[in-house]
């Protein structure tokens, strides 16, 4: 019998697949075909080799280095339907742009765990793949089994909590009830980012939580439990416990005292983009910056937008190409510091233009803005905004600039500060072109149009020498455009 179970497991292919973004947990069902899955694990039951297959979690991806969560925009596919491998399943928006998620297996889209307008962690599953239409009802099980039991420990814990020993509460809240082990067996430990994040500052082993997640993945709640750290978030169902943590989060909620809103005011949570947009401002408050500002004569430059506009050249590609220029003499304003401890002199001079879109700011990038012409460059400009309005902008488009443009001059804004974005050395904020009466070294007067730049540094990295250098020499090109259209 051995070595017909041997020969047996030799017809059956293994599988040598290379980085994946779907987990696999086992399902007892045998497949129709032997070539559509993975051994993972064989074992002998009685003196029959049983063979299980896998039912896959399509995981919520990262989608750029700064995503922690994900909201799922639509559901492409839907329950039942057939999926082909490279084939897009759900569109997810991430905290810049909303992205197309593909799958890296073929299989039925047993059952959605994450719905449309709900979001997630990094990580989680948001649906569930099966190889084989008997596995679709094990899947839905599942998925049912993870929505309903997920929240259910929390409340549960909380009412037992005054119930469990009312004669000395000082026990109850020491020591809060252990979550409820998983029905299967011992499987790999899985945990979000933030629990293992919890974890590591509290030398918690993570591979002894038992986690009360959605298939038993293990939530930061999980870890506190584990340390014995009593929440301080209000609780009406554990009088008890509430009482015996007053004392301690009483400074907490003096210290923070929250403004009522006003009667008929509506509190509107942020979005992705918006939660990224409010951390990176937060981030430039740790920067120590500067501002310089610097009138620019604009008459030469607008005659020349007059003569290219025709051919479909903005002002805002002519002032990314001329910033460009300036920068190629400058390296220093192109430079950028990251750590506080050392800088870097970029050697791509990558002009990231803020855009206002529904809902937030993105600052999509013309990469090499010094090396390319003004025809093209304008051309590049429209393609990233169009993507940049559809929300369809890929990583490398909005993340790798190293100087960033912005231009409230339509709107008729003469003058405004910017905020330096992190990681960059500079920012340029452009306003409005205007006549203006200035006097030549003769005393004669005459009408000019201006604008003012105001440019905030790093002052890290960038001086006011150099940045007053860098504004002379923008200024030259913006007077003298010539250049601009070689």
């Amino acid at each position: 019998m051995a070595s017909a179970s041997s020969s047996l497991l030799s017809k059956v292919p293994t599988s040598s697949a290379n980085t994946i973004s779907f987990s696999a947990s086992l399902s007892p069902a045998l497949p129709l075909f032997p070539s559509q899955f993975h051994l993972r694990r064989h074992r002998k039951t009685g003196n029959a080799l049983r063979v299980q297959s896998k039912i896959r979690e399509i995981f919520m991806p990262a989608l750029s280095s700064t995503m922690t969560e994900g909201k799922i925009v639509s559901w492409i596919k839907s329950e039942g339907d057939l999926l082909s491998k490279g084939e897009s399943v759900v569109v997810v928006e991430s905290d810049k742009a909303d992205m197309d998620v593909e799958t890296f297996y073929d299989g039925i889209l047993a059952a959605i765990v994450v719905p449309e307008g709900e979001s997630a962690p990094v990580g989680a599953p948001i649906g569930l793949l099966a190889e084989t239409e008997e596995e679709i009802a094990e899947a839905k099980a599942k998925a049912a089994s993870a929505g309903g039991s997920s929240p259910a420990p929390a409340p549960a814990a909380a009412a037992a909590a005054p119930a469990v020993s009312p004669s000395p509460p000082a026990t109850a809240a020491s020591a809060p009830p252990p979550p409820p082990r998983p029905a299967d067996g011992p499987r790999k430990t899985v945990a979000t980012p933030s629990a293992k994040k919890l974890a590591k500052q509290h030398k918690v082993d993570i591979s002894k939580v038992v986690g009360t997640g959605p298939f038993g993945r293990v939530t930061p709640g999980d870890i506190e439990a584990a340390a014995g750290i009593v929440s301080t978030k209000p609780n009406v169902a554990a009088p008890a416990v509430a009482a015996q943590s007053a004392p301690v989060a009483a400074p907490k909620v003096a210290s923070a005292p929250s403004t009522p809103a006003l009667p008929g005011s509506t509190v509107v949570p942020f979005t992705t983009m918006q939660s990224a947009v409010s951390k990176n401002m937060l981030e430039s408050l740790s920067v120590p910056s500067f501002r310089v500002g610097y009138p620019i004569t604009t008459d030469a430059l607008d005659a020349l937008y007059e003569k290219v506009k025709p051919k479909g050249v903005t002002m805002t590609a002519l002032l990314a190409k001329a910033a460009a220029m300036a920068l190629a003499q400058h390296p220093v304003v192109n430079a950028s510091c990251k750590d506080g401890k050392s800088f870097t002199y970029n050697s791509n001079i990558n002009i990231a233009v803020a855009v206002a879109i529904n809902g937030g700011l993105i600052t999509p990038v013309l990469q090499d803005a010094d090396k390319l012409d003004l025809y093209l460059l304008s051309q590049k400009w429209r393609e990233l905004v169009e993507k940049a309005r559809a929300k369809q902008l890929q990583p490398n488009e909005y993340n790798s600039g190293t100087f960033t443009l912005s231009n409230l001059g339509m709107f008729g804004v003469d003058r405004f500060d910017a905020i330096l974005p992190p990681g960059q050395g500079a920012i340029m904020a452009v306003g409005a072109s205007k006549p203006t009466v200035i006097a030549d070294k003769d005393g004669f007067f005459s009408v000019k149009n201006k604008m003012l730049v105001n440019v905030t540094a790093d002052h890290r990295i960038v001086y006011g020498a150099d940045l007053a250098a860098f504004l002379q020499t923008f200024s030259k090109i913006i007077e003298n455009p010539e250049s601009l259209t070689m």
